[in-house]
């Protein structure tokens, strides 16, 4: 029995080939997933992108010089090893781009478990969970799409607010945020609205997704990244979607001293992603990275797994109210097709107005 991967070459990310590779025998405890679902958005341009500097690309191991690039979706267990999972069984985590995975669940809960190989152990915790649906009070078959397509997103969104939240906003009035029509930003933008309302959202895009992100009713005003310069200058929160250099500049030039923040998150204009260094010092604070999975193993902690779900499943449910009907979902058959979709969205070919799930 072979799998099928999609194989993408690290230096460029829209070669991507379909591969065959060969299903070992299962070992003891072990559980063969077949992937049922998954949803191709930005984020996994960003996952592609920083592949190597942030171990994305360590999770599904590929020959050298590819990788096979990480999702979030379902999956069904189609032979099992392991006394406590049963054939059958439906799962949703991280899954790879392609048509089987095999795992070693360990710290086995009636919610979940967590893959024990040993190549994943390094990597943060956050991606190596996966929650076990007939257990899952997040889990609405009406909706899983939404969840394969926001979920991820719509987290790094909630824990970037709880951050800022934290730290009084750097004292901003004023949150601006790039790449306004990606999902993770419109998570970040509901949240905000629910929790910090007194705090202004702009939100930049292109001139063609002007109307897209005004009709989700999440932000406050709206303008082209050509027209930034329109935007008041009051003390002010940026956080960088885009990772496009010369925008993030034009943003700190304008703000100047006003910017009491710049965060970077993600990279989805790749073709002019942002450094953390560079020869041209920027006015105001010195841009910082945010890194989800750090942010959410302290809110974890800080909160334990109980009350933490529970506070992200009320700002998730909100925001599924306030996003109703803001996308179209198109569901697409077969790993070339999420091969294509992949490859358009490196290219910067998507929708923000669609969102696609893939069932291999």
């Amino acid at each position: 029995m072979n799998a099928v991967q999609v194989h993408v070459r690290k230096g460029a990310l829209t070669d991507a080939a379909l591969a065959e590779v060969p299903l070992a025998p299962l070992g003891d405890g072990a559980l063969r997933l077949g992937i049922e679902s998954f949803a191709v958005t930005a984020n996994n341009v960003t996952y592609a992108v920083a592949g190597d500097a942030f171990r994305y690309s360590d999770f599904f191991p590929a020959p050298d010089g590819m990788g096979i690039v990480p999702m979030w979706g379902h999956a069904r267990v189609i032979e099992s090893r392991h006394p406590d999972i049963a054939v059958g069984e439906r799962v949703y985590g991280y899954l790879p781009m392609a048509s089987h995975l095999d795992v070693l669940p360990g710290r086995v809960s009636e919610g979940g478990f967590a893959d024990m190989a040993a190549h994943r152990q390094p990597m943060s915790p956050v991606y190596n969970s996966y929650t076990r649906l007939a257990a899952d009070p997040e889990h609405d078959p009406a909706r899983e799409a939404e969840r394969m397509i926001f979920g991820p997103l719509f987290r790094t969104g909630f824990l970037i607010e709880y951050f800022l939240r934290g730290e009084g906003w750097f004292g901003a009035e004023q949150l601006v945020v790039t790449s306004a029509s990606s999902k993770t930003a419109l998570g970040l933008a509901s949240v905000a609205r629910q929790s910090s309302p007194q705090v202004k959202r702009i939100g930049l895009t292109s001139r063609g997704n002007v109307g897209f992100v005004e009709a989700s009713g999440l932000y406050d005003a709206v303008f082209a990244y050509d027209d930034l310069e329109r935007v008041t200058v009051l003390r002010s929160v940026s956080v960088d979607f885009a990772g496009n250099a010369e925008l993030l500049a034009r943003i700190h030039r304008l703000f100047g001293a006003a910017l009491t923040h710049s965060a970077l998150v993600g990279m989805t204009h790749i073709e002019a992603r942002s450094t953390l260094g560079g020869s041209e010092a920027l006015p105001g604070p010195k841009p910082a990275l945010f890194f989800a999975p750090d942010h959410a193993d302290a809110f974890f902690k800080a909160h334990g797994p109980e009350e933490g779900g529970r506070l992200i499943a009320a700002a998730w449910r909100a925001f599924l109210a306030a996003s109703a009907g803001a996308i179209t979902i198109a569901r697409l058959p077969g790993l070339a097709a999420a091969r294509d979709v992949f490859t358009a969205m490196v290219a910067g070919r998507a929708d923000p107005a669609k969102g696609i799930v893939i069932e291999p």
